[in-house]
């Protein structure tokens, strides 16, 4: 391996090491700053924690450590992290745990607002953001989002939607023994940060490209050598003038379509683009390996 390549496979572990830290520092501050203040259950393995933790207080008047729940629970995720996922994707995800799970315990509360609402909002934005931060440079928050990307990955769909509606049932279970105003704004909370979540990580959503282009040979090698996706090639009658010309059929990922349209443009820059966005796609998609 050359200098230049050790240098840049540095930088990208900087980067990917800053960005964790910045993300698990974030999801600590939010459950002591606005989960906690607004009662709320986020849902997920740290909803699945507080739950506990409330429980065990209120039940059996026994104050449980954040980490000595929250750390057995993601086990079994770890573990699938580590078969499936990759080794790299995993120890940067065990480091957000631990990293967030001590700051929980250990950093103290700073309250912002007691408005459950805007609690809900802000502090779902917030949650969204840091676990966008992680997934951002290959790695997660744990719990359900190493299960959500493991469904993504093998069956090609964006589950975000999905983790939501187990989340409900979990905020149903808090509402049952505290109330379905807090479980109420905590669905509030998580359907904000799920949508922050699918704003912003784009892996697996997928995009259409339909291309009319006198360069098709040229642009599928730029296709092929930016997405390792294939394409079909079409040829047609233009209306207008009455002259053969050739389109280009492909499916990307959503994250890799500016960087297409910009090699497109940039090989024929009369090439006439048309972007579609993909709900659902069946037969086998190429999906880029966590490391």
């Amino acid at each position: 391996m050359g200098s230049l390549e050790k240098q840049n496979k540095w930088k990208k572990e900087a980067k990917r090491f800053l960005f964790c830290t910045i993300g698990a520092v974030l999801i600590a501050f939010n459950i002591k700053s606005f989960v906690r203040t607004g009662g709320l259950f986020p849902g997920g393995f740290s909803g699945i924690t507080l739950l506990l933790q409330q429980i065990g207080s209120t039940y059996f008047d026994i104050s449980l450590p954040y980490t000595l729940v929250y750390l057995p629970l993601n086990l079994i995720p770890i573990y699938i992290g580590l078969r499936y996922l990759g080794k790299h994707f995993t120890v940067y995800s065990v480091y957000v745990i631990l990293l967030s799970s001590f700051l929980t315990d250990m950093m103290p509360a700073f309250t912002i607002t007691y408005d459950v609402l805007l609690i809900c909002i802000f502090g779902g934005i917030i949650n969204g953001a840091a676990i966008s931060l992680c997934l951002y440079v290959g790695a997660s928050g744990g719990g359900t989002d190493f299960i959500s990307i493991y469904f993504s990955q093998k069956k090609g769909i964006d589950t975000w939607n999905y983790i939501f509606m187990a989340n409900v049932c979990i905020l149903i279970t808090a509402g049952v023994l505290f109330g379905f105003d807090r479980a109420l704004y905590s669905i509030i909370f998580q359907y904000t940060s799920t949508q922050i979540i699918q704003l912003l990580h784009k892996r697996y959503q997928k995009h259409t490209l339909l291309i009319i282009t006198e360069q098709p040979s040229a642009i599928y090698g730029r296709i092929k050598a930016i997405t390792n996706h294939d394409a079909t090639h079409f040829k047609g009658i233009g209306c207008y003038e009455g002259t053969e010309r050739n389109m280009l059929y492909s499916v990307v990922s959503s994250e890799e379509v500016n960087k297409v349209l910009a090699a497109i443009l940039e090989t024929d820059p009369g090439a006439f683009v048309n972007v579609m966005k993909t709900e659902q796609i069946g037969g086998w998609f190429y999906n880029r390996p966590n490391d």
